[in-house]
């Protein structure tokens, strides 16, 4: 499973460094020395890190093969995709991948159908669940835990308690139209990592897959 886990910034300095906005809760393990990771567009990898440090609360990365300023500033925008397995699962329980939170059921804490989870948007500040409404429409739901109080996987259900506001109830729909779906309709655990980090919506520039990590639910009030 490909999932994006930074995006090269500009160039730092004059020896080959770039910034990088990190996609991912796990830099350490996606981002360290001896990392080799695809690229989109494809023709500017695979890299491998040959080293990192933080500089003023922003990553820089130094790749293997790119000494100067021009050849580091040729990388902006690109792309980095990690190969992971799509098995594994955060560490914390509170932290899920965007492929374990794709197509979950969204209803209310009553039980009213909200609609189904079609992307997780990594905003600077928090991230967004946005949801896909019955009708066709879309709404934004704060992923922190005051609103989203449960994930339940085992289910393909996200249970939300929205603020007054959020949501017009009076469009909303009971849940029971889609059980008769076939569950092989949800892709489940198989598009993308969600743990943050990117609000950029971890998208990635026009294919399927999904930005690394949405980070685990925030407490509003940290």
């Amino acid at each position: 499973m490909q999932l994006v886990v930074a995006r090269i910034g500009r160039a730092h300095g004059i020896k080959g460094e770039v910034t990088v906005e990190v996609r991912t809760d796990e830099p350490e393990l996606r981002l360290g020395p001896g990392a080799v990771l695809a690229t989109e567009p494809a023709s500017a990898g695979p890299l491998t890190i040959e080293s990192g440090r933080v500089h003023s609360g922003r990553l820089l990365l130094r790749f293997e093969g790119v000494r100067d300023r021009n050849a580091a500033e040729a990388l902006r925008n690109t792309l980095l995709i990690a190969e992971v397995d799509p098995e594994e699962l955060p560490e914390d329980p509170e932290e899920f991948y965007d492929h374990q939170l794709i197509d979950l059921d969204v209803v209310t804490v009553d039980g009213t159908e909200v609609g189904r989870i079609s992307e997780i948007s990594h905003l600077p500040y928090q991230d967004l669940l946005v949801v896909k409404r019955p009708d066709g429409g879309e709404v934004l739901i704060p992923f922190v835990s005051e609103v989203v109080p449960e994930i339940d996987l085992e289910a393909q259900r996200a249970v939300i308690d929205p603020p007054p506001g959020l949501l017009d109830e009076a469009e909303a729909e009971i849940a029971g139209s889609r059980k008769d779906e076939t569950a092989g309709n949800r892709k489940g655990d198989t598009a993308g990592d969600r743990k943050s980090a990117a609000a950029d919506s971890g998208e990635t520039a026009g294919d399927d897959r999904k930005g690394d990590t949405a980070g685990g639910r925030e407490d509003e009030s940290s």
